[in-house]
């Protein structure tokens, strides 16, 4: 009984900031598009890596989903120092994730972890640029600057319109506007089932886990060997080949946290779970080459192990209390809106889930 009310407040406590996430995840999605990343990620400089890594972060992409949008990337032009740094800052935070650690971790992780994702990623596109950079740039994007016949034709008839003020002329823009919202409330459904779709199984698992480890493990049980190197050295070696998304590994930290582990710790996890796997570790080798893999995957185990150090001595230096930092959150959300999330999200899974299932039988 124990257990199933210890579940049920890590669903209800998770349910909103979920919710909010999953929207402003398709909101982002909708609103920049493939091509605009295509164009910006082509060179082998800071620039283009510090663009990737921004313009990846706020992208709800999970491991698996990262991979063929990086891989559309690269086959576009986007140099290999960029593609690594959007393979790590993609599915390491995204606005889903970071709403999630706020309702389970706190404020305070809720600024760290992205903050550390965004330097994991940069760190390795640096690495990729000076020990693997590209030879050669040979991607297909078309410059900007290019003055074709074609695209002046493109150009004109794009301006043309824009002269014509007829009545009729109005009305389409009108009509325009309007498809276009609908355009993007659409955009916004799709990637907001998407996304339930494919975190779905791993946040249950994550919040069974959770709910477990807050039930049948005494509080002290982790403390003892979960605060130093050592235990960020094991959360490396368990987080490189676990295959899980920054959103479904959020209550998996915070169930170690709760059972004693540093917040350092579990940062470690949060950061090297979702950005390294068996599956993105295959694929980097064979279209980025071994070299890039092996320093994408130096860049995010040192970075993860150097942001568990910082976190974990400023928790310490400010007297942080992690415990009261994950309590504090739950305490402004009703619970009419708490409820209301979850029967959203479940009714959302049973709509996508079940009903194509009974209805092939």
């Amino acid at each position: 009984m124990m257990f199933l009310t210890n579940f049920l407040e890590l669903s209800l406590e998770a349910a909103p900031w979920l919710v909010f996430g999953l929207l402003l995840g398709g909101l982002v999605g909708s609103v920049i598009p493939r091509s605009f990343l295509e164009r910006h990620l082509s060179g082998n400089g800071l620039g283009s890596i510090l663009k990737a890594t921004v313009l990846g972060a706020p992208l709800p992409l999970c491991s698996c989903g990262v991979i063929p949008a990086a891989l559309g990337l690269r086959k576009a032009g986007a140099s290999k120092p960029a593609t690594a740094a959007f393979l790590v800052s993609t599915p390491e935070t995204g606005v889903d994730s970071i709403s999630v650690t706020y309702a389970l971790l706190g404020p305070v992780m809720a600024v760290v972890r992205p903050v550390a994702a965004l330097c994991s990623a940069i760190t390795a596109g640096v690495l990729v640029a000076l020990f693997d950079r590209d030879d050669k740039h040979n991607g297909t994007v078309s410059d900007e600057s290019s003055t074709s016949c074609c695209a002046s034709k493109a150009k004109q008839q794009a301006v043309q319109p824009e002269a014509e003020e007829s009545c009729c002329a109005s009305s389409g823009k009108t009509e325009l506007q309007k498809n276009g919202l609908l355009k993007v409330w659409a955009d916004i459904q799709t990637t907001f089932t998407d996304l339930l779709d494919s975190i779905g199984l791993w946040l249950l698992a994550g919040l069974v886990f959770a709910a477990a480890v807050q039930t049948f493990l005494p509080a002290t049980f982790l403390s003892a060997w979960g605060q130093g190197f050592i235990a960020m050295g094991v959360m490396v070696l368990v987080g490189i080949p676990m295959y899980i998304c920054a959103t479904a590994s959020t209550p998996i930290a915070a169930g170690l946290v709760i059972a004693g582990v540093s917040p350092g710790v579990a940062l470690v996890l949060l950061l090297t779970g979702p950005a390294t796997n068996l599956s993105t570790l295959g694929v980097i080798s064979q279209e980025l080459g071994k070299r890039s893999m092996w320093l994408y995957l130096l860049a995010v185990a040192s970075t993860a192990m150097l942001a568990g150090w910082l976190v974990n001595a400023l928790f310490t230096l400010y007297e942080i209390d992690i415990q009261a930092q994950v309590h504090a959150v739950h305490v402004g959300v009703p619970i009419w809106l708490q409820w209301g999330a979850l029967l959203l999200l479940l009714a959302v899974a049973f709509y996508q889930n079940i009903i194509p299932r009974l209805a092939n039988r």
